[in-house]
């Protein structure tokens, strides 16, 4: 999906890269999916837009009185969409999860509940979870870079051992795959290019580039420890005599810990002006995971993703089906 990723253009044009990820979500159909708790207006809002731009039909759960108090409100019309009653957050993550595991939806998105609430609910069920851990990744449209970052994990894992730092890795590659990026580039972050005894995330970052050489993780150039810098700069890189196919240009940046991963990105938001979209990879189904600050633009293009990886998942097993 080169679109996706264009070559560096000047600071005056800003292609809207998040944009081009509801194109490509509605070229691949509409999929259902359940809306947890929207009950202020950003969650509802966003849910409703997302129905509206065609990348997602939305069944709402949350207790329906306000729900509707809510669309009234914010002057949504709600129309035929299907609201299912839950009167708590808790209830309505239940309802969400026994439709995904009973295949009534292909994606769950979050609305006003916190993310401790909707991940208990899923990881709690032993039918939601695959045979990798579940992970985090952030979209991230930052319009000085030559393309769209993926940053994992930021949100979910909080100090990551190496089996779950091999999963975050792979669930990040099959997102960009179903992006359409066949084989990203995935900087594994440290604070040095040199492996140091002292620092954990080197050694960790070592061990993931020979998985990737031994086929343990496939379908991506991986390479690391490498230090910010030399993951995106191409500069950095030449200067400081870094021969590599990701230094300078990579896709994916997976970064050590969630502290440092959340620090990553709120900088990129507030600082380098980024736009951003989230989804939960590694449960059965793809969870949209939106922050209270997302605008409905980011709340949109999250379904989008949604809507690809669930998009590319029959593929897959369509293929395996025959």
């Amino acid at each position: 999906m080169n679109d996706v990723c264009p070559p560096q253009t000047p600071a005056a044009w800003r292609p809207d890269r998040l944009e081009r990820l509801e194109q490509l979500a509605r070229d691949a159909g509409m999929i259902r999916v359940a809306v947890i708790y929207p009950v202020d207006g950003p969650s509802l809002t966003g849910a409703i837009e997302s129905q509206k731009r065609e990348l997602i039909e939305a069944i709402l759960i949350g207790p329906e009185a306000r729900i509707r108090q809510v669309a009234e409100e914010e002057g949504l019309s709600l129309g035929s969409t299907q609201i299912i009653d839950a009167a708590t957050p808790e209830k309505a993550a239940s309802v969400a999860v026994e439709l995904a595991i009973s295949g009534r939806v292909e994606g769950l998105k979050k609305g006003a509940l916190k993310t401790n609430v909707l991940m208990h609910a899923v990881i709690s069920e032993k039918a939601m979870r695959t045979s990798r851990k579940m992970s985090h990744v952030f979209a991230v449209d930052v319009s000085s870079y030559a393309r769209l970052l993926f940053v994992s994990d930021a949100a979910i894992n909080i100090r990551p051992d190496l089996s779950t730092l091999r999963d975050i890795t792979a669930n990040a590659i099959d997102l960009a795959h179903a992006l359409g990026i066949e084989r990203p580039k995935v900087a594994l972050l440290s604070a040095s290019e040199n492996i140091n005894e002292k620092i954990e995330s080197t050694i960790f970052a070592a061990a993931i580039c020979k998985m990737a050489d031994r086929g343990t993780i496939s379908g991506a150039d991986v390479d690391g420890p490498l230090a910010m810098d030399l993951a995106i700069s191409p500069r950095a890189a030449a200067i400081k005599g870094i021969v590599s196919n990701v230094a300078g240009h990579a896709d994916i940046l997976i970064v050590p810990d969630l502290v440092s991963g959340n620090i990553l990105v709120k900088d990129l938001d507030y600082l380098a002006n980024a736009e951003t979209a989230g989804i939960v990879m590694g449960a059965t189904v793809p969870i949209a995971l939106t922050s209270r600050a997302d605008t409905v633009e980011q709340r949109c293009a999250s379904s989008a993703l949604v809507c690809l990886v669930a998009a590319a998942r029959k593929k897959t097993e369509s293929l395996i089906n025959g």
